[in-house]
């Protein structure tokens, strides 16, 4: 049995490249996304949904929960980084990279603490996972699975950790230390239109 990272659907401001005020929604083509991965997911075995109460997130495990016919759990820990007053500006504006900052932006989150809570919550998930007699489904954000990825599992040998992750993308992660990753960023259920744009924004 398996822990399954789901970055939640595209939004438009993900297309933009804009870092996402809370409250950001999924875009026509993100609502699609979340239906295809829903989908997917309805023959994964699971049996349980914990999602990041964010809009964004909660749209994609809204999908995946009723796909499964399942409740879904909100985990606040889960959400993406706060980037504070720089939420609504353009990413390729600010003249540096706001995904990188070790400080907390005004307002923000810095990421010392950020990645506190990302361990907190991923503490969580684990132990949900271990009361579980199946496959457990976290929606999530790109920041939080990034961070997972580079801290809290096992990438297969000479295998790197990507540079960027899908909207939607599956990662699938072994529930027991030290947490290998079997299947990573995979978006084989995404086609035609609502195919993910490599262009835009993973993260923020």
């Amino acid at each position: 049995m398996s822990i399954y990272l789901v970055r939640h659907g595209e939004t438009a401001l993900n297309v933009s490249r804009t870092l996402q005020p809370a409250d950001t929604p999924l875009s026509e083509r993100g609502l699609a996304q979340a239906r295809a991965v829903a989908q997917r997911l309805a023959a994964e075995r699971i049996v349980a949904v914990v999602s990041s109460d964010l809009p964004r997130a909660a749209c994609t495990a809204e999908a995946i929960a009723s796909a499964c016919g399942l409740p879904i759990l909100w985990e606040p820990l889960l959400q993406e980084r706060n980037f504070g007053d720089l939420r609504g500006r353009a990413y390729d504006t600010l003249g540096f990279d706001p995904l990188q900052l070790i400080d907390a932006p005004p307002g923000g989150e810095s990421e010392a603490a950020f990645r506190r809570r990302v361990a907190q919550a991923f503490a969580r998930v684990v132990a949900l996972r271990e009361g579980l007699g199946g496959n457990l489904a976290v929606v999530t954000h790109g920041l939080v699975i990034a961070a997972l990825l580079s801290s809290h599992v096992r990438l297969p040998p000479g295998t790197a950790q990507p540079g960027r992750l899908g909207n939607t993308s599956l990662t699938v992660i072994d529930p027991t230390s030290p947490h290998a990753v079997g299947l990573l960023d995979c978006m084989r259920h995404l086609e035609g239109s609502v195919r993910e744009d490599p262009n835009s924004l993973s993260g923020g």
